[in-house]
Order: structure tokens, then sequence, then C-alpha cells
């Protein structure tokens, strides 16, 4: 019985790159709850020891709301992505190593907050936090990029602006978080945290997309009465 030799990096299923990438999201959320901890304090203190640690429930509320967004739109491109190559692969393991760093930010943030809201150490934290956000971003660039090269990854109903609606939300969160970067670094700290806050849910509200790239519902409904593909499936025929 002859065996087929495999020659080069063979394209393969999704399967194992959405485990392992659920993995390590899971565990970059638990590496940012980790950073919740009892305070010091003394008898009849808990309350005030509690409070002064604010810095450290907005780190979790914007890291963890990046994370989850993360987790949304990964959850949208693989409902897409049929079959993986070396470049998406690639592109995939830089977006779960940016992740997984982003706990250490997110404590040096909340730390130097705590100290002193509007000192130099925060204007740095601001700095590094934005600098690896936007680092994440362009990780993305870089999936929806190798999307663009190799079309064929895709299933072949895929909605036509899927890919360059993705890299304009992409390049759009790098840029913003370069901004936040800048503004906090430059006039106030906690000015970047705000945005740091609010841009995970301008990408929840995109998770499927822009909406001028989504097809109205009725139109598929129509479409599917009538026995005919779906608009976008027919934009790939």
């Amino acid at each position: 019985m002859s065996r087929t030799r495999l020659r080069g990096f063979s394209r393969s299923d999704t399967t194992r790159a959405e485990a392992f990438s659920d993995g390590v999201l899971a565990i970059a959320v638990t590496l940012l709850a980790l950073g919740l901890a009892d305070p010091p304090h003394r008898p009849g203190g808990l309350g005030r020891a509690l409070l002064a640690q604010w810095p450290s429930y907005l780190g979790y509320l914007a890291s963890f709301g990046y994370v989850s967004v993360i987790w949304l739109n990964h959850h949208q491109a693989f409902v897409r992505v049929r079959a993986m190559d070396r470049g998406l692969h690639a592109a995939n393991l830089l977006l779960l190593f940016t992740t997984a760093a982003l706990s250490f930010p997110t404590a040096v943030l909340a730390d130097a907050l705590q100290a002193d809201p509007a000192g130099s150490d925060a204007r740095v934290a601001v700095a590094l936090y934005a600098g690896l956000a936007a680092a994440m971003c362009l990780s993305w660039v870089a999936f929806y990029h190798q999307l663009a090269r190799r079309p064929e990854l895709l299933n072949p109903d895929v909605e036509r602006a899927y890919v360059r609606h993705g890299r304009v939300r992409s390049w759009a969160g790098a840029l913003a978080y370069g901004a936040a970067g800048l503004l906090g670094a430059l006039v106030a700290p906690l000015s970047a945290v705000a945005v740091f806050v609010v841009l995970p849910v301008f990408y929840f509200l995109t998770t499927e997309g822009l909406p001028a790239g989504r097809p109205p519902e009725r139109h598929l409904r129509s479409g599917a009465r009538q026995g005919g593909a779906p608009p976008a499936a027919r934009d790939h025929t």
C-alpha cells in the first residue's frame, strides 16, 4: 500500500487553531482576574483600602472588555475561515501573543494610577498599555491581510466586504489606541484610560462588521424563498 507523501506546510482545518486560541484567551482573562487582590489594611480599614485600589478595577474593566471582544471577533472570523495555512497560523499566533501579554500593562497601569493618577509613571503606563493594545490591533491587520492574499481560505459564501471591513476596524483601533496613548502621556493619563474603556464597546457593536457591510436580512430571506443564493454568495460565483 502506497502512502501519500506530504511536502511543505500542509493546509489544515481550523479545529486545533480554534481550540488553542480559546485556551489562550481563557488564560488571558484569568490572569487579569488575578490582578484583583485583597488589599493590605488595618482592622476596620477594609472599605477604604478597597476604594483606594479603584485603578485595578478600571484596568480590569478595560482589559476584560478588550479580551472579550477579541474572543467574539475571533469566533466570527473562524465562522468564515475554512482552512489554515502557515501565514494564517502565524497571524493567529501573533494575535494570541499580544493578547496573552495584556495582563502586564494592565497591572503596571493600575499600580501607577494608584500611586499618582497624574504623575510621570502614570503617563508612561498609559503609553505602554496603548502600545500593546495597538500592537494587538495590528495583529488583526496581519490576519485580514493573509485572508485578502489567500481568499481560498475563506468559505465561498463569505460577505464580499468582510475582509475589507475587518482591516478598516483594525487600523481604526490601532490609530485610536495610539492617539489615546499620546493623549495620556502628554495631557492627562485618565483621559487615555477613558478611551481604553470605551473602545471595546465599538468593537462589540461591530463584531459582525460595519453596518454598511451587512446585507439587509429581509433580502437574504427573500433570496432563500426564491431558491436563489444570498447576495453575498452570488458575489463569489
